[in-house]
């Protein structure tokens, strides 16, 4: 007898149907076969479901049996297809009426006792059965809450396969999860790790890091060692803006399909940081594999990557950032496929200025070399350098700073609620641009929303020439100073404005000097 489920599968961030096709013929000797591409988790799936149905209560059929998962010539991978299995192996033997279930999805990796487990890629599952007009989906109870941020679906959290089965045959009765609302779970979105009042002095540099939040701008960090640059960078994160719904499952998908969603958890409700060893590869760092899977900076989409000790990464690492951040996406190509990952970041880069890191230091004597300083220097390329906005150097904190309580020092919480008021502007103009934040603006934008006065345009042209800007950085100051324009919540850019952005561009040709 012939049995169809229906399941699915990720490509991406998107869901892909997948009939889940059982056949267990009459006659031939016993087997188990599992055909469509399948791969190593999906062919041992086999014995999951053999002891899952045994040791449920229900016989396992010493018949022939074939599973096919359609279309055949997309790659299936993952311990999800489990529970569709099975169910179409029981329906295939006549224990389940299958029309009863011709409008679910199922999904779910089974444990040898019956039980299922956490899974990954829930959240595109669900959105994938609303797409397709699905009534109902079935899955894990541990990631119900992930499905139920979706309206309009029945989700329901099935602990072990004989629940579900006593549910299919209307033995009992399973509760559907009542559906959260999205904008519910953002609310209430704890602070970060590290607070900018226990940052000691730094005044200027906390403001850099103001802007860059407020405008989603990069920042590239100089100094000495124990400046700070570390903790200023970690306290980044309790300045950032709350994400939007639109925001939120965007990094929801992303941290899904990786599995990197704890159990029970429905969204994830703050901006990322992620923090990336300079030892790390560049197939870590950007994606890939033989199955393409998100790196470090699609991890990091719509939050914050923090690259400590940036020349000592590799250089084609680094290099491998140039595309992803001017264009906020990364395509990975393998034979098996294409994909493309959204890596929407701001990029936070801290560096010494030479291997001791005492270059240029006013207390301390360097002892480095001239060619060494040179070559460590050139580990990072111009046009990586060229392509973040705010460039700010962090000295050396005063004694009296740091066994002196600063009074004035303000707390996280307040300069992000000066960072909320700025991004919501941004969020109101560009709401037909659909874009977030300024420094998503194209040459086109920047033309569109930063109109220049006639004073404004000739320090811009003068500053220009003097510092010799590209037409990239040209761009990139209009956007810093539209953004601290947005902090002041002024409609037009001033000379005042423009003034404090062109003080973030590198004021000699050798980028880290």
């Amino acid at each position: 007898m012939l049995a169809k489920v229906f399941s699915g599968a990720t490509t991406g961030l998107s869901g892909v149907p997948i009939e889940v096709e059982v056949d267990v013929a009459a006659g031939g000797l016993p087997s188990f076969t599992i055909v469509g591409l399948p791969d190593k988790a999906v062919e041992e799936a086999k014995e999951r479901v053999r002891a899952a149905i045994k040791n449920s209560g229900a016989d396992f059929p010493p018949r022939k049996i074939t599973v096919n998962l359609a279309p055949a010539d997309l790659p299936k991978e993952g311990p999800a297809f489990d529970l569709p299995i099975a169910i179409g192996l029981l329906a295939a033997e006549g224990q389940l009426n299958v029309t009863k279930f011709s409008d679910s999805l199922f999904l779910g990796e089974l444990s040898l006792d019956g039980s299922l487990r956490h899974t990954a890629g829930i959240l595109p599952m669900a959105l994938l059965a609303k797409e397709l007009k699905f009534k109902n989906i079935f899955l894990p109870q541990v990631n119900a809450s992930e499905a139920a941020v979706i309206a309009g679906i029945k989700v329901y959290g099935v602990e072990n396969l004989l629940s579900l089965f006593r549910h299919l045959t209307g033995l009992t009765t399973l509760i559907p999860t009542k559906t959260i609302p999205f904008r519910k779970l953002l609310n209430g979105v704890s602070a970060g790790e590290f607070d900018f009042s226990e940052v000691q002095g730094q005044e200027s540099v906390k403001r850099a890091l103001e802007i860059a939040a407020a405008g989603g701008h990069n920042v590239f960090m100089k100094g000495v060692p124990g400046a700070g640059k570390t903790m200023l960078a970690r306290s980044f994160a309790g300045i950032l803006p709350h994400l939007t719904e639109d925001e939120a499952m965007e990094v929801t998908k992303i941290y899904s399909i990786t599995g990197n969603l704890s159990p029970g958890q429905s969204v994830v409700r703050h901006r990322p940081f992620r923090s990336p060893h300079h030892t790390t590869s560049r197939n870590g760092l950007i994606g890939g594999g033989t199955k393409p899977m998100p790196g470090e900076i699609s991890l990091a989409h719509r939050g914050v990557l923090f690259l400590d000790e940036f020349p000592e990464f590799p250089r084609h690492v680094l290099e491998a950032l140039r595309q992803p951040l001017e264009d906020g996406i990364v395509s990975i190509s393998r034979v098996s496929g294409s994909v493309a990952y959204p890596a929407q970041f701001m990029l936070i880069a801290a560096a010494n200025p030479c291997p001791c890191g005492y270059y240029g230091s006013p207390s301390r004597p360097c002892k480095c070399m001239p060619g060494l300083i040179s070559r460590y220097q050139k580990r990072i390329s111009g046009p990586i350098l060229d392509r973040i906005d705010i460039h700010v150097e962090v000295p050396e904190v005063a004694v009296e700073k740091l066994v002196g309580k600063s009074k004035n020092a303000e707390s996280s919480k307040m300069i992000q609620a000066r960072v909320q008021k700025a991004r919501n502007l941004q969020q109101a103009r560009f709401k037909k641009a659909k874009i977030n934040s300024n420094s998503e603006m194209t040459t086109k934008m920047v033309r569109q929303f930063c109109g220049l006065d006639a004073q404004v345009q000739k320090l811009l042209t003068a500053a220009t020439a003097q510092l010799n800007l590209s037409a990239r950085s040209y761009y990139k100051v209009i956007k810093v100073a539209r953004t601290i324009a947005d902090l002041a919540a002024s409609k037009e850019i001033l000379t005042t404005h423009l003034a404090e952005a062109l003080q973030y561009r590198p004021k000699s040709e050798n980028l880290l000097e």
